[in-house]
């Protein structure tokens, strides 16, 4: 069976009121952290500090003297093999925020112990990964959630409702850059572990929003750069520019990059009847001429954002919410992606819908 169209997922779904407020919870979920890394101490440990859905039993990361570190600090279980934190645990969910080459095996083994996962993105490296991990989570009966924090940011929500106020929209330009020095340190330089560069990296939030406000593309064509940095030896892309096109009219650009400073993330939709700018923290909806008609802004206290995503998948877990970026809402974000890598080789375009997935 094909998950994107999967009846039972459907169904499912379909038996969760988005506004159910009550539920069977009778203490916090406990919760198991794997890679301590930036991500982890500061977004997802300070969000579980303050969740009212969980809070930390253990931390794992394949550093010893990391470890020791913050198991004493936080006063939780400290481990340097995930499968012994598992094993030893009894977790209701872990966060994982490991290299990407390293998901894969952290995921399998959270479904094996029947954990959830709230995963830092990519939901996987490639296509294939992607659809064993799906079906992985699907036989376990876990819900999976990628870590998309926009989605969660009322600024990106009420996109849309500016976006019916445009006429009829003709063109997206999307851009998100940030400057690092050397695009070949570490793993993230490698494209057998990170699975490519600013695509599938930094790449997947903005992917995510053309996918969550267009829908998947007819049609992908892309150009890569490995060429910030002559000086330098590494394969994942620091730049791309990818054009895309839906057979509806709709037509844009995504402009991704490791090495373009200073740090830039916004979409512009024009409609023949205006134009909704999208920044970070602030969206405004102009005119064709660039007269602002209206503005919101958030300024939003750290470390709410991550508290709000744990939270909700939290009740997801509890039935009470639909999973918004479940496994098979990703398998789309790797379609897109596997047809960015593949139209970069080929020079030509590509359809992200044409790929043929493995029946279950």
């Amino acid at each position: 069976m094909n998950l994107l169209s999967n009846p039972d997922v459907a169904e499912s779904r379909a038996h969760i009121h988005p506004l159910r407020l009550s539920g069977r919870r009778q203490g916090k979920l406990r919760a198991g952290v794997v890679g301590l890394g930036r991500q982890a101490l500061d977004d997802h440990i300070p969000g579980l500090k303050e969740s009212e859905g969980a809070e930390l039993a253990a931390v794992c990361d394949d550093n010893p003297e990391l470890v020791r570190e913050h198991q004493y600090r936080l006063n939780v279980g400290g481990y340097t093999d995930f499968h012994e934190m598992f094993r030893t645990e009894q977790l209701d969910l872990v966060i994982v925020t490991v290299p990407h080459h390293i998901g894969r095996a952290v995921v399998s083994a959270a479904a094996e112990h029947r954990v959830h996962v709230l995963k830092e993105k990519p939901f996987a490296t490639t296509i294939a990964e992607a659809h064993d991990l799906a079906q992985q989570c699907r036989s376990a009966d876990i819900q999976l959630m990628v870590t998309l924090q926009r989605r969660f940011n009322p600024i990106y929500t009420s996109f849309i409702q500016l976006a019916d106020q445009i006429g009829t929209p003709f063109i997206v330009e999307g851009q998100y850059t940030l400057f690092v020095d050397d695009p070949s340190d570490g793993w993230r330089g490698k494209s057998a572990m990170a699975g490519g560069g600013c695509v599938i990296d930094m790449g997947y939030h903005l992917i995510d929003m053309v996918l969550w406000y267009f829908g998947l593309p007819d049609r992908v064509l892309a150009d890569m750069s490995v060429q910030a940095r002559p000086d330098r030896i590494y394969d994942a892309e620091d730049t791309a520019l990818i054009h895309f096109g839906y057979d509806s009219g709709l037509y844009g650009s995504l402009l991704l990059s490791r090495f373009i400073g200073p740090k830039s993330e916004q979409i512009r939709l024009v409609g023949s009847k205006g134009v909704v700018h999208l920044e970070r923290g602030r969206l405004r909806r102009l005119t064709n001429g660039g007269e602002v008609i209206e503005s919101l802004s958030r300024e939003q206290s750290w470390p709410s954002a991550a508290t709000c995503q744990i939270d909700y998948f939290c009740r997801v877990i509890e039935g009470l919410r639909p999973n918004l970026s479940g496994p098979i809402e990703n398998l789309a974000h790797m379609s897109f992606i596997a047809a960015c890598y593949e139209s970069a080789n080929t020079h030509t375009y590509v359809n992200p819908k044409g790929t043929q997935w493995p029946t279950l």
